[in-house]
């Protein structure tokens, strides 16, 4: 792969200091977090990689409508530019605020999957798949075979497999799916994008039989640029042109601002149907607060507002995918292996293939990210059979198609030089990948585990 790199497109105003524990000190902070990363102080993390959700830094126009956010209970002035905001960029009539994705779920999914029992999905992330299961229902994922192959180039591996969703729904029968889910980017494929034409394909599919069709819209700008690099239709035009192209197919969406609308706190739900917007706007006043604030200070709508703008912008977006080709680059000339071509938001290196001594059952991409705290301070996370977890119907440990390590990149909070330590360290760790050994869960949850489990080392 060749390295490339697109410079910063903005300066830097304010700093935030960082420090370093030494080895030993690591050592001991992830053993009293029971060797989950979840548990670390963030004071004691030098590069924190462990999500690109909330971590982002707000640009100096998103600081400067902090002061302007009006806390009004009802009919604050920021919610009606959210507002305008949102069906501009996505052409649903009716948006809802709600403080994050997984609050947007929690209103919606109940609603859609009332007296159903599956909603399949290209793949369903951990909370979806949480809600999912906490309205009764079954989660079904249904990427594309090209996805479960890392080493092998593929433009789109998020997409749904349109032949395989036509067989489920032919078998569990269309009166039993409460919705089809489009998530773009594809995270759990590892940031993977997903083509307008299979967008259309899948909607398509889900309407012909009577199925609600909804979209998993956190990285929606993100998936933009993909298609405007890689798919004929869409080549010179524009990111505001592929959004709205994509938005157009679906029925309903959620979407956590906490990604590409670069926000701290904030979510959405989009809908076409009144009546389902009477439903979600119910929902959200027992769960998140009045209609107009959805559980948000006036300030973070405030911010929120202009964010969505700020994130299909090209230049930034050139940058932030720029950034991920920076790394992959340093890491294939490493020979360290990862979901290839590299996704929107974070590089996913395949803890499979460089710890295939450990088996699913004692969380490789767990250790991986363990072992890279240990070195150089560095926060990653699972996304592979520890964050999947148990079948709630038998209790067993499941399978992930995937055990990847996810070095989840903040937006525009780290430097180049920051991303050739992150290269450096899983460089060195490979070094001595056939000393690292498994883990094995002590203490956990029934749902969600890996955000509080705890683990010891085998």
């Amino acid at each position: 792969m060749k390295r490339i790199y697109f410079p910063e497109p903005f300066r830097i105003k304010s700093v935030e200091p960082l420090r370093m524990l030494t080895n030993k000190e690591r050592e001991q902070k992830i053993a009293e977090a029971g060797y989950n990363v979840f548990r670390l102080a963030a004071s004691d993390v030098y590069i924190d990689l462990l999500t690109d959700s909330g971590t982002g830094a707000m640009s100096s126009a998103q600081w400067a409508g902090v002061m302007l956010g009006d806390e009004s209970y009802a009919g604050a002035d920021c919610y009606y530019k959210v507002q305008e905001a949102a069906q501009r960029i996505f052409g649903l009539p009716y948006i809802q605020l709600v403080h994050q994705g997984r609050a947007a779920e929690k209103v919606l999914l109940p609603i859609l999957l009332q007296g159903k029992k599956y909603a399949i999905a290209n793949m369903h992330f951990d909370t979806t798949r949480a809600h999912v299961e906490i309205a009764g229902a079954r989660a079904i994922d249904c990427v594309v075979p090209e996805a479960l192959d890392t080493t092998s180039y593929y433009d789109f591996k998020g997409n749904m497999d349109c032949a395989r969703l036509e067989e489920y729904i032919h078998k569990l029968g269309a009166e039993n799916i409460g919705v089809v889910i489009m998530t773009i980017t594809n995270n759990s494929a590892g940031g993977q994008p997903v083509s307008v034409a299979n967008i259309r394909e899948t909607a398509a599919i889900a309407h012909k039989h009577g199925i609600p069709f909804m979209i998993d819209a956190a990285r929606y700008a993100e998936n933009s640029y993909f298609v405007q690099q890689r798919e004929e239709e869409f080549k010179g035009k524009s990111i505001a042109e592929i959004v709205k192209a994509s938005f157009d197919c679906c029925d309903v969406f959620t979407m956590s601002a906490k990604k590409d609308a670069i926000v701290n706190m904030g979510g959405l739900i989009g809908c076409r149907d009144k009546a389902i917007f009477e439903l979600i706007k119910q929902r959200t006043i027992s769960f998140e607060g009045f209609i107009t604030y959805g559980g948000m200070s006036g300030r973070d709508i405030e911010a929120l507002a202009r964010g969505l703008d700020e994130g299909i912008d090209e230049n930034y977006l050139k940058y932030r995918i720029g950034q991920m080709q920076y790394l992959a680059a340093r890491l294939e000339e490493g020979g360290i292996p990862f979901q290839t071509p590299v996704g929107g938001h974070a590089v996913f290196v395949d803890a499979k293939k460089l710890l295939p001594h450990i088996p699913y059952y004692e969380f490789p991409a767990q250790a991986l990210a363990i072992e890279l705290y240990r070195e150089a301070g560095i926060r990653a996370c699972d996304i592979g059979s520890y964050m999947l977890g148990n079948d709630p119907d038998t209790g067993k440990q499941l399978e992930a198609e995937f055990e990847f390590t996810r070095l989840a990149i903040p937006r525009r909070v780290y430097t180049q030089s920051h991303l050739d330590v992150i290269a450096d360290a899983l460089l060195n760790i490979k070094e001595r990948a056939a000393e690292i050994k498994g883990f094995k869960i002590v203490e956990e949850p029934p749902i969600l585990r890996h955000f509080t489990a705890k683990l010891m080392p085998l």
